[in-house]
């Protein structure tokens, strides 16, 4: 009964921001400082991830296709799609997750149980519009930004990675992957974004908007959106790639 009452005050949430879109007034200013925060601020542990899952990828894909049955630049093909198609977003959802997420959710379950929502919307504020609608547009939009640079740095280190060392030459690398890229992987990527930033920022605000129960309360609602983000990430990686692929 809990599911059913959370689902619909989640679906009323959504229908609520849908119908404010055309207040952009209200929610201009703070549309701008989200994409500052979700996605120039982000960018950084974004490199981070993108860099070292194509190294390790490459290693380890290199090691266990330690044999002469196959050619060497067979690692920057399989390094090249599996960091386009998969891990680049799955991965930097999963670290955004915890950090956009547990952020959004933390903001707006502050301001819920101080009563400052309250407060605007005591003042002819719509909060929704306000506070939920700029930060889902953002993580919307700027998801997929983040997914290009983790794909890029991805396979920039998995370049690296192989020419130090000694793997493969870097253009051997860069040989196998274009031998095997095809712009359809980038683009089922880019719409993977989209999806983990919808549920990122949407499962926030959900548990962040309804938040109660004081700082505790707080706490609880952080906790449960990253992990339902995290879980919501995995299943949509699954149905997105059973329907698509």
């Amino acid at each position: 009964m809990e599911a059913l009452k959370q689902l619909g005050q989640y679906t009323l949430l959504l229908y609520q921001a849908l119908r404010s879109v055309t207040e952009f007034s209200t929610y201009r200013e703070n549309l701008f400082n989200e994409f500052v925060k979700i996605g120039y601020q982000s960018i950084p542990i974004i490199m981070l991830v993108g860099v070292f899952t194509g190294a390790v990828l490459t290693l380890q894909t290199a090691y266990q296709l330690d044999t002469d049955l196959y050619p060497a630049y067979i690692v920057g093909s399989i390094v090249a799609q599996s960091v386009i198609i998969e891990l680049a977003a799955v991965i930097s959802g999963l670290v955004l997750a915890g950090k956009v997420g547990a952020r959004i959710s933390t903001e707006l379950g502050t301001m819920r149980v101080s009563e400052q929502i309250d407060a605007l919307e005591s003042m002819g504020f719509n909060s929704v519009a306000f506070l939920v609608l700029p930060r889902i547009f953002a993580g919307i939009l700027m998801f997929p930004v983040l997914y290009i640079i983790a794909s890029t740095l991805g396979i920039i280190g998995g370049v690296i990675a192989g020419a130090v060392d000694g793997i493969l030459p870097a253009a051997e690398f860069m040989k196998g992957g274009r031998l095997f890229f095809f712009p359809e992987d980038v683009v089922f990527g880019i719409l993977k974004s989209f999806v983990f930033g919808f549920v990122i920022t949407s499962i926030s605000c959900f548990k962040g908007y309804f938040a109660f129960g004081g700082a505790e309360g707080v706490g609880n609602a952080t906790t449960q959106a990253t992990v339902l983000s995290c879980i919501y990430i995995l299943l949509a990686d699954f149905v997105l790639a059973a329907i698509l692929l």
